[in-house]
């Protein structure tokens, strides 16, 4: 019987309770895990903490607000495009550089980022707006012009590719087909808007 009732002890899972620090990531990472599945109007700091698996209580004492969880939360988790491809020419740089903005847009975060964009209203919305422009808009337009600077260095590129439309071309064209028509964006997609779209667009009038 006695070794029956130690057996039963050691079985129960121990709970340790988590504080500073490695809370706020569990809450933070619940607060992403919430935004992609559920979306923002589902989201609720209820149901954050109880995915953090924390008392509400912990998690308002940190953001007291929804807003103020969701803006670290997306800061903290944003995939992050580091590095502009060089592969030697400018169709391939463009090719790998789409997958890499593809994938960021299907990961857990892309979706939470997609949930705020398209769900909360004009007054939250604002609340993100600077950091949507700092952690996606400014990084991926950066290594845009990054690959385009290089193809014209090369010849690939006629040298008046520089309006800032140039630009907006390739996030327009992923976030309308994805979001209204549902296209996934896989590696076909992508390869023919680089070689029917921005490659004639960018193409050196010499070629």
């Amino acid at each position: 019987m006695a070794a029956s009732r130690w057996s039963t002890a050691h079985a129960q899972p121990v709970s340790l309770r988590r504080r500073g620090p490695v809370l706020e990531c569990a809450i933070l990472d619940a607060a992403l895990e919430q935004l992609s599945t559920v979306g923002w109007n589902g989201l609720t700091m209820e149901g954050v903490a109880a995915g953090a698996q924390t008392g509400k209580a912990a998690v308002y004492r940190r953001w007291p607000s929804k807003e103020d969880l969701v803006a670290d939360a997306l800061e903290a988790g944003l995939p992050q495009l580091d590095e502009a491809p060089d592969c030697g020419s400018l169709r391939e740089d463009l090719y790998q550089l789409c997958r890499a903005v593809r994938d960021a847009m299907y990961s857990r975060s892309g979706f939470a980022l997609r949930a705020v964009l398209h769900e909360c209203d004009s007054g939250s919305a604002e609340r993100f707006h600077g950091l949507i422009v700092r952690g996606v808009i400014e990084p991926s337009s950066g290594l845009f012009r990054e690959v385009v600077r290089r193809g014209m260095e090369r010849g690939d590129v006629r040298p008046d590719a520089t309006g800032d439309l140039i630009f907006d071309v390739i996030p327009a064209m992923m976030m309308y087909r994805s979001k209204v028509c549902g296209s996934e964006w896989g590696d076909t997609d992508i390869a023919e808007m680089i070689d029917h779209v921005m490659v004639p667009l960018l193409r050196s009038r010499a070629d």
